[in-house]
């Protein structure tokens, strides 16, 4: 099926109510952990990454404000329900990619190469 068209998502201000937030963290771990057990961690980056399932993620874990704020809330749940989790599901923490980025930083301060410079676009925050 190809995917192809618009969609009109209008931003919406406020935040979330911290009762939705609570249950958003315990159905996003969940789920998480459910497919990382069944196919992966790799599977499960894999299904994060593309934005259609990302979207129904958020929708599913109870994010019905479209698009606003929906990266930053599903994450923020993911973080929250993982991060106790993260060497017993095989993943490396938030605080380990920062600590990664700082490397990257200053390896491209020190150094010029292509590769560096590439590396530390990856590693830049995007939000």
């Amino acid at each position: 099926m190809k995917r192809s068209g618009i969609a009109d998502l209008p931003l919406h201000g406020g935040r979330v109510p911290q009762w939705l937030a609570e249950r958003m963290t315990m159905l996003g771990t969940a789920i998480t952990e459910t497919i990382i057990h069944g196919y992966g961690t790799s599977a499960f980056l894999s299904r994060l990454s593309d934005p259609f399932w990302f979207q129904a993620l958020g929708a599913v874990m109870g994010m019905d404000w479209h698009s606003s704020g929906i990266t930053t809330s599903v994450m923020g749940a993911l973080k929250r329900g993982l991060a106790p989790r993260a060497h017993e599901l095989g993943y490396t923490s938030a605080a380990a990619a920062a600590d990664t980025r700082a490397i990257l930083r200053t390896s491209c301060d020190s150094s010029h190469s292509d590769a560096a410079l590439m590396a530390k676009r990856w590693s830049a925050p995007v939000d």
